[in-house]
């Protein structure tokens, strides 16, 4: 068990802005925003032309393969993250003002399938459905119905995902009456599809590199992350986004990938921005109490996840912030750990799975 301490995640701190800056302010809403804009540049000037030179006919033989290395790496290592987060905080805020609106289609559309994210399609889950059911049985990513310490269930959960996942956000948004955004989700997975298809005949290879691998990675992780946020449900309360997510402190990924750790918080409010949560963290500690919230210090979801896998909740109960002595010893964490991760069976009779 952990005691709260200090918090050493990102926040906002104001300073002086270069000439340059000021002017990259002027389009968008909120400066605290100003970082998205320079890793948009970065991925602009960095990880598109090198996806551009991979296609060229003159780069051929070990020079191709170097690209392509020094491309993975900036891909799935350097940008991924970011860009991915990056891409979610602005489905919850627009990052451009109003009158510079066409801006907003920039990361979705021009960036988003450099990695392997299909246009359109994040937002209509995330926001269209994950949020409005909050990992309930209508999620169709809902982690409910699974085993969430076993490997084969989280196997199971990405091909269903991976296999059928367009088809079941279709037919909840359909269902639920929400028809743009399920036009939009089709447009956009047609659009990439397509798009690859005709690359394809010009450089298959290339065409593997900067898109179809990036594609199965991004999908991968995503559903990675989302298994790992919503690991731990109360079975008695699985609607309570205190009791079915958790939050990670005082870990490098939170500076890497603007807060992301803090999804307790981001459930209960949605659209506050990415630099509010280490405070909005601090001053609801009681309802934390109150719920006996999960908060890991010191490690992120790909630790908390490899732990699940390889069943080591010693280490977890380790890293788990005793506020105000809710826990009387780590047996206990350790118990409470292994109960919310059981299948919880679902209101409408679905299987459970393993």
């Amino acid at each position: 068990m952990r005691v709260l301490t200090a918090i050493h995640d990102p926040v906002f701190v104001p300073r002086l802005y270069s000439r340059f800056d000021q002017f990259l302010l002027r389009f968008i809403k909120d400066e605290r925003d100003l970082p998205f804009v320079h890793l948009c540049l970065r991925i602009t000037l960095t990880l598109i032309p090198l996806s551009i030179l991979l296609y060229m006919p003159f780069v051929t033989g070990w020079v191709w393969w170097a690209v392509a290395g020094v491309h993975f790496f900036l891909n799935n290592v350097a940008f991924k993250g970011p860009y991915g987060l990056m891409l979610h905080c602005t489905c919850h805020r627009p990052l451009f003002r109003k009158e510079y609106d066409f801006m907003n289609n920039y990361i979705p559309w021009v960036l988003a399938p450099f990695f392997g994210q299909t246009p359109e399609t994040y937002f209509s889950h995330h926001i269209g459905m994950h949020h409005a059911e909050n990992n309930q049985e209508d999620d169709d990513s809902s982690t409910m119905a699974y085993r969430r310490d076993s490997l084969r269930g989280f196997l199971r959960y990405f091909l269903d995902f991976l296999l059928t996942g367009l088809h079941g956000l279709m037919s909840y948004l359909n269902r639920k009456k929400r028809r743009k955004l399920a036009t939009k989700a089709f447009v956009g997975e047609i659009t990439f599809f397509t798009v690859c298809l005709i690359l394809a005949f010009v450089n298959w290879q290339a065409t593997v590199a900067v898109f179809i691998l990036p594609f199965f990675i991004f999908r991968f992780v995503t559903m990675l992350g989302n298994w790992t946020q919503h690991a731990f449900i109360d079975p008695t309360d699985p609607g309570n986004p205190y009791k079915n997510s958790i939050t990670c402190i005082n870990v490098k990924y939170n500076r890497k990938c603007w807060n992301d750790g803090y999804h307790i918080s981001h459930h209960e409010r949605p659209a506050m921005h990415w630099t509010e949560h280490p405070a909005y963290f601090q001053k609801t500690l009681p309802k934390y109490v109150a719920n006996k919230a999960l908060i890991f210090d010191g490690i992120g979801y790909p630790t908390v996840f490899f732990c699940l896998m390889t069943k080591k909740y010693d280490v977890l109960a380790r890293h788990v912030v005793n506020l105000d002595g809710t826990f009387a010893n780590e047996q206990e964490i350790v118990r409470l750990l292994q109960q919310r991760t059981q299948p919880v069976r679902q209101a409408q009779s679905q299987p459970a799975f393993a």
